[in-house]
């Protein structure tokens, strides 16, 4: 039998019901609109025609010349590994500074090897749907020279990264992070960025030729300077320079389409105003000598003075007019010694 009593019961948890239903709706509707209200970054979102081609071309800096201190010349010479690249929106982040590199990129970093990188490439494209495409240049053998290549972006895709390993090096490489070609309604025409020197902080050595030695734990990314590390040893340690030359240069130029929307390669391999650099900048090295030997045995007659000498020995031959080596040889008087 339903009573009075019931009825008002039931009515009851109607009205908390519907006073529940009212305060899920209240809070997806503030919800909703702090989501509307978010400030979008006008720089970030490309409005620009869906797909763009570029050519890309690497050209390597590397030279005795600009960098004289422990240069490779041979097992093995100066020289740069295949380039990789990746097109990508901002979900993903094929190296960062200051953050840890991935097991990829450490790869890539200590050995040119770049199939695990590629494959943490892939499967990011697939689980989030943040990158467009992967595309890579070819080794160059020497430390000077050029590689290039194509690859197409895309307007919810306009990032690109780039990496290309200094060989030989413990885990030394150069790069792009995250460059954006996109500029709100059009893409960039051609863009020239001149590269520097990055340690994925995954190895210790501090010299080109240096043997395995691994970071424990692992470092983040970073820049490397003329004084960073500040260790005499580092092969980039050039304490009198404000900053290093730079190493490499990446240009990419955007292609033209033909009438049927295939882009339109260049007249010749090399992009227009990326030839290499005939006049090279020569940084200057300092000699670089060993401390004083101790003082041999003093030489001389009994009842006058004698003569002692130390010598040292040139550990780093000066270059590019740098500070020339000092006399390797010290004398001084003394009294002679078991004068009879």
């Amino acid at each position: 039998m339903f009573s009075k009593e019931n009825a008002d019961k039931e009515m009851g948890n109607l009205v908390l019901a519907s006073g529940s239903d009212k305060i899920i709706s209240a809070l997806l509707l503030t919800l909703l609109r702090c989501v509307t209200c978010v400030p979008l970054d006008d720089a970030s979102v490309c409005t620009a025609e869906e797909l763009a081609t570029y050519s890309i071309v690497f050209t390597g800096k590397w030279s005795q010349a600009a960098f004289p201190k422990q240069y490779p010349l041979y097992r093995p010479p100066a020289q740069w590994s295949s380039l990789l690249g990746v097109a990508h929106n901002s979900d993903y982040n094929m190296w960062k500074t200051n953050e840890f590199a991935s097991n990829g990129m450490r790869e890539f970093a200590e050995r040119g090897e770049p199939w695990a990188l590629m494959k943490e490439v892939e499967a990011a494209g697939e689980k989030i749907q943040s990158v467009h495409g992967i595309f890579s240049a070819p080794a160059i053998s020497t430390g000077t020279g050029q590689s290039s290549t194509d690859f197409e972006v895309h307007s919810r895709h306009s990032l690109v990264s780039v990496a290309v390993r200094i060989v030989p090096s413990p885990d030394w490489f150069v790069g792009i992070d995250s460059f954006n070609l996109c500029e709100k309604d059009h893409w960039k025409q051609q863009v020239s960025l001149e590269l520097f020197p990055y340690d994925a902080g995954t190895d210790s050595g501090f010299t080109f030729s240096s043997p395995n030695f691994a970071t424990i734990p692992q470092d983040a990314v970073t820049e490397i300077t003329s004084s960073s590390p500040s260790h005499p040893a580092n092969s980039f340690y050039y304490p009198k320079l404000k900053n290093l030359p730079p190493i490499a240069r990446v240009t990419m130029i955007k292609l033209k389409r033909s009438k049927l929307g295939f882009p339109v390669p260049q007249t010749n391999g090399t992009a227009i105003g990326n030839e290499i650099d005939a006049s090279v900048s020569e940084t200057p090295l300092d000699c670089e000598t060993s401390l004083w030997s101790s003082w041999g045995l003093c030489k001389g007659k009994c009842g006058q003075l004698g003569r002692k000498t130390r010598t040292r020995y040139v550990r780093l031959q000066p270059a590019n007019k740098g500070t020339p080596c000092p006399s390797l040889q010290e004398e001084a008087e003394c009294e002679p010694d078991n004068c009879v």
